[in-house]
């Protein structure tokens, strides 16, 4: 019979924040932050620092590393590493739309004015431009050579909703230096700046496109200025190449710090730019008003008048009046600087408030608010004041920014390096370099946080109201949980503390360290006035021929396992310490172990990737595993059986059978390497730390797992993943020198899907046939009146015609993937799809995706159509039936226009009150009124 186990899956994760590799933005109102964490989104509170939601699809595994705020207020855009896009509502939670256009991680995400249109760039180092509503890539643009950094639209004059994608400019950075100006409507790059020396790391638009600021890793922002005029002009095709100068250069403004820039901002009202550099300094810079540049262009020409006289004086010249030319506007004269804002750790993004969308609002509230995402796992909100209209920045004597909210209580600073369940399983227990915090295995809130050194491991001592912490310094400190307070402190070893393990009779613990000696040490009960604690008593030490890296227990006291820095692994008595076994076999140190319940096993998890498993009988090595790909870190028994689990730096946690040496399943899902495991009773649910500071609990489900089906399914992945590689149009090296090619990515959900719509029209082929077969036999022997077939049983099941079930499979495959679903098909099935799409052209079945089909297949396949004869009689067929289905659009989205063109009249009507000024209306009329004239009269 063969054996089955217990499938685990994830079930939650938690201790993440914020994570380094994306960018964090607030919501439209300001109260909320919607920040990367790892492969999810959470939505923070900031004001309260909770949990407000958190966003995830359940498909995806990859990273977050950006996010954009569309203008309509409830829908974000977020960028994965692995290409992908996803459009999150605010509102509901939910993932709306899935796009797939690049080949490697999105860098850059930008959605235009009016929230139809969003421009993406990556590593791959193209840009792609989406349709929003059609939820369809429109085309990609190519001339990068690197990464692209940083995305910004040019607002046409006149756009509107409806010509966003074919009119207006994007800005385009990228780490080849250059600086790009794409015109949308003929999908060319028509500038292209060299100036830079470095890196183009970030870019900036002023928001009435004015202004382009460009950072790179020197000390200066380049300032570049954008004429409207010329770019509304020199859109036509036929203008000449030398005009195209849109964007001339302003000049450089001095950063207060020379590090690498990481992101530029404008604040919605114009008025400032922020800097964000890598060095924990945010630089805020002012724009000058007209009045303000002529000012100090006044006094500067009035200083150089003064030193011109002095010189000519001392000379015996005497200057000659207004010869010095007027000097031009730089951007130094219109930037300057106003704020720095210090960060406590190295910032990754910065975004401001956009409920200061205006002047007014800001001028109300008196101060701009940053949200600042540090690489620490804490977001930051701070406050800079800003001085009140008509008043410079000297006049109203502003304070410094501050830090107005934090959210940083929810996870570690640093990576958690030790990881202990409570006897329960109700409390996980994390420790990092500075601070110890408890969590709720089931809900994942953190319950206490306390502050430690830096930790390397932990175990619950018993009763669960205590822990003991091991650091890099030696000490061991016990930490009273539910008073979160540090009982003791004691210097247990001269190195670093790496082990710590409780004995089975819950009376003792042991203590390995780096400086040769296992330590024992007795719990205690000491005295404190009325009340008593607990408190260790060395008992004993045990000296070893060099460093302890890990030690356990046997279940049944009975043995004590120790891994030395020499790759062996030391077995005593436990209770009179005499030597027992020596285990050989690891070509680097083991840096795990742990004994099954049983005290039969003793598993090694070593720096060699291999985990071994031995005898504690005879200590013979009963089967050497190569566990992971990477250096093995963790290694942990399911109690009550001979089941492991094995943590390593490939990001992976596995599940053994220690009887029968088979990998039973693979736990992935984590974004660095990992560090702790930790199984509950039972082995319902572990847990694992790793380098991205999250925390994550695998449960055990009730879905049988069969070694077979996993292995296939295994097989199944790496097959689609090179299925996906090997899936590229064959068209899209061929126009490499053409710099708007067509968007989108064969995936696996689009080769499933063309497969699909494949079985679909064979079905529905066959269907047609049998009873066009029936028909002939009816017409060619009537007189036998054969019998109808019989139908097939899907569509008879659905009751759905053939033509009808091909449209519904084509209308359930997702619009961003029916382009790619479309390439998979042969051109013979694109022939017979033509065929149905005459039906729905004839039926005026859904007349938009019927000419996209239609188009799509038309573009893809024109050559091979056009040498078809037989398709020119379908094609007329189509045209006419399209021509009668658009018309009837037409007609329909007229008369609903009109309706609603009333509709709004009629509500501007009753809903508009009109305001009269009766004193201004009385001025009025008294002036209109012709006044007497009294005239005297002499007699």
């Amino acid at each position: 019979m063969v054996k089955s186990y217990l499938r685990y899956e994830a079930q939650s994760t938690f201790g993440v924040i914020a994570s380094p590799g994306g960018k964090a933005v607030f919501d439209h109102s300001g109260r909320l932050s919607i920040t990367p964490a790892l492969e999810s989104v959470i939505v923070w509170d900031i004001k309260k620092g909770t949990q407000v939601a958190r966003w995830s699809d359940s498909d995806n595994t990859a990273e977050v590393t950006c996010i954009a705020r569309s203008p309509n207020g409830k829908d974000y855009a977020v960028g994965y590493v692995d290409g992908s896009i996803r459009l999150f509502d605010l509102t509901g939670n939910t993932v709306n739309v899935v796009l797939n256009g690049h080949r490697g991680s999105v860098s850059a995400l930008r959605f235009d004015s009016t929230g139809t249109v969003l421009a993406s760039g990556a590593r791959d180092t193209d840009i792609v431009l989406w349709d929003v509503v059609g939820e369809v890539g429109l085309y990609r643009l190519r001339g990068h050579k690197d990464e692209i950094t940083g995305l910004a639209f040019v607002a046409a004059r006149g756009e509107t909703a409806l010509n966003a994608s074919a009119s207006g400019h994007v800005v385009s950075s990228s780490k080849d230096t250059l600086v790009k100006l794409w015109d949308l409507r003929a999908r060319h790059c028509v500038q292209t700046l060299a100036t830079h020396r470095s890196e183009v790391w970030a870019l900036a638009v002023s928001p009435d496109a004015r202004l382009l600021v460009t950072g790179t890793s020197d000390a200066e922002l380049h300032v570049w200025t954008i004429d409207a005029d010329k770019l509304d002009g020199a859109t036509g095709a036929e203008a000449d190449a030398q005009r195209w100068d849109a964007i001339g250069e302003y000049g450089v403004v001095r950063r207060g710090s020379s590090s690498r820039i990481v992101e530029l901002q404008f604040h919605a009202s114009g008025q400032y730019l922020a800097c964000l550099g890598t060095d924990r300094l945010a630089e805020i810079f002012r724009a000058r008003t007209p009045a303000e540049i002529k000012k100090k262009l006044e006094r500067r020409q009035r200083r150089s008048r003064e030193k011109s006289k002095k010189a000519a004086g001392s000379g015996g010249e005497e200057a000659e009046p207004g010869a010095e030319p007027p000097r031009p506007v730089t951007a130094a004269d219109e930037l300057t600087s106003f704020a720095l804002v210090r960060t406590s750790a190295k910032p990754v993004s910065l975004d401001f408030d956009p409920a200061d969308g205006d002047a007014a609002a800001l001028a109300r509230r008196g101060s701009l608010r940053m949200l600042v995402a540090q690489n620490n796992n804490a977001l930051h909100v701070w406050s800079a004041p800003v001085p009140p209209p008509g008043k410079t920045t000297k006049q109203a004597q502003l304070p410094e920014p501050a830090l107005l909210a934090s959210v940083d209580m929810h996870g570690h600073r640093s990576e958690p390096r030790a990881l202990a369940l409570s006897g329960d399983g109700e409390l996980v227990a994390s420790a990092a370099n500075g601070s110890l915090r408890m969590w709720n295995a089931q809900t994942g809130a953190c319950v206490r946080t306390l502050a430690c050194g830096a930790a390397l491991c932990a175990a619950f001592l018993p009763g669960d109201q205590v822990v003991a912490v091991g650091t890099r310094d030696g000490a061991l400190e016990l930490y009273d949980i539910p008073a979160a307070t540090l009982l003791e402190t004691r210097d247990a070893h001269d190195g670093a503390c790496w082990a710590i393990d409780v004995h089975p009779d819950r009376k003792s613990l042991a203590t390995g360290g780096a400086d040769k000696t296992v330590k024992f040490w007795a719990l205690e009960l000491a005295r404190e006035g009325v009340r008593r604690r607990l408190t260790l008593e060395h008992a004993r030490t045990l000296q070893m021929a060099d460093d302890v890296l890990a030690l356990r227990f046997s279940p049944d006291a009975r043995l004590l396992a120790v891994a030395l820095l020499d790759a062996t692994v030391k077995v005593f008595y436990a209770d009179s310490l005499k030597f027992f076994l020596s285990l050989y076999g690891h070509k680097l140190p083991a840096v795990s172990l742990d004994i099954s319940s049983d005290s039969t096993l003793l598993v090694t998890g070593s720096a060699d990737k291999s985990v071994k498993l031995w005898g504690l009988d005879f200590g013979d090595c009963h089967r050497s595993l190569l566990a992971h790909a990477e250096p093995v870190t963790a290694v942990r028994f399911v109690p009550g059986s001979h089941y492991f689990f094995s943590a390593g730096k490939d990001r992976l946690v596995v599940q053994w059978d220690g009887d029968s040496f088979q990998r039973i399943q693979k736990l992935a899902g984590c974004h660095g390497d990992v560090w702790a495991l930790a199984v509950a009773r039972h082995g319902s649910f572990v847990v694992a730390s790793s380098q991205d500071r999250a925390v994550r609990v695998w449960a055990k489900t009730d879905e049988p797992l069969f070694l077979e089906e996993e292995r296939e399914r295994e097989l199944e992945e790496l097959l689609d993943r090179g299925l996906e590689e090997s899936a590229r149009p064959a068209d899209d090296g061929a126009d490499d020198g053409a710099e708007a090619q067509r968007a989108g990515k064969a995936t696996a959900d689009t080769l499933k899907a063309g497969e699909r719509i494949a079985e679909a029209l064979d079905l529905a082929d066959a269907e047609r046939r049998k009873w066009s077969d029936h028909a002939d036999q009816r017409r060619r022997m009537p007189h036998l009146n054969p019998p109808p077939p019989e139908p097939n049983p899907v569509l008879a099941f659905e009751k759905l015609t053939p033509e009808a079930y091909v449209l519904r499979t084509v209308e359930r495959v997702r619009a961003a993937d029916l382009d790619d679903a479309l390439l998979v098909l042969s051109f013979s099935r694109v022939l017979s799809l033509l065929e149905y799409v005459d039906v729905w052209a004839r039926r005026q079945w859904n007349a938009p995706l019927t000419c996209r089909v239609l188009f799509f297949l038309l573009r893809s396949h024109q050559n091979q159509i056009v040498a078809t004869r037989s398709m020119r009689s379908r094609l007329d067929s189509i045209r006419r039936g399209l021509r009668a289905g658009v018309s009837a659009q037409r007609d329909q989205i007229g008369y609903n226009l009109a309706a609603l063109t009333s509709l709004k009249a009629e509500w501007e009507a009753s809903a508009t009150a009109d305001f009269f000024d009766e004193d201004a209306i009385q001025k009025i009329q008294d002036s209109l009124v012709k006044k007497r004239k009294f005239v005297g009269l002499k007699a």
